[in-house]
């Protein structure tokens, strides 16, 4: 690898960083709120187009996962369903739910912070985003900003019990 193939890796990496950042705030957006903090970010043309935490307390919903209220704003605001040339950005590898979203929606790239070992479907149980048996396959990277992700869920669980230990 080359000096200026080392520099735009670099550059990517912190560009992946920079809008890990930003799904980080809005998981924190959903902690305020008592709900399960994962946030999601999407990106084209290095603009953020959509961004949404976690509401399925609040809207009484099991759709309102972070990544489905970020597609939808995404296909809103670009006045299409398919969003081939973006990038999400998700604190929380996505459920089986959502990665099928995102392989419908022909996301172009998948930025992960922490994966779920119970029920990720971006490489942890099953790795929806990239079967080959699809028409479309989502690029993943994984780990971006994995400590201050795995955190902020461990925090908010922990708390969680620590409040019904008191009931």
């Amino acid at each position: 690898m080359g000096l200026i193939d080392k520099l735009e890796e670099n550059k990517a990496a912190k560009r992946d960083e920079k809008y890990m950042k930003m799904a980080l705030k809005e998981a924190k957006k959903a902690a305020d709120i008592n709900e399960v903090p994962i946030g999601c970010v999407i990106v084209r043309d290095d603009k953020v187009i959509a961004k949404a935490y976690n509401k399925r307390n609040s809207d009484k919903n099991v759709l309102s996962h972070a990544e489905l209220l970020a597609i939808k704003q995404a296909c809103k605001k670009t006045g299409d369903w398919r969003l081939e040339d973006c990038t999400m950005y998700i604190t929380l590898e996505p459920c089986q739910m959502c990665s099928g979203a995102m392989v419908q929606a022909r996301l172009q790239r998948a930025v992960i912070g922490a994966m779920n070992a119970k029920a990720g479907c971006a490489g942890s149980v099953l790795n929806i985003l990239q079967m080959q048996e699809f028409n479309h396959q989502v690029d993943v990277t994984r780990g971006v900003l994995e400590a201050e992700c795995s955190e902020m869920l461990s925090k908010f669980f922990a708390d969680l019990r620590e409040q019904k230990k008191q009931y």
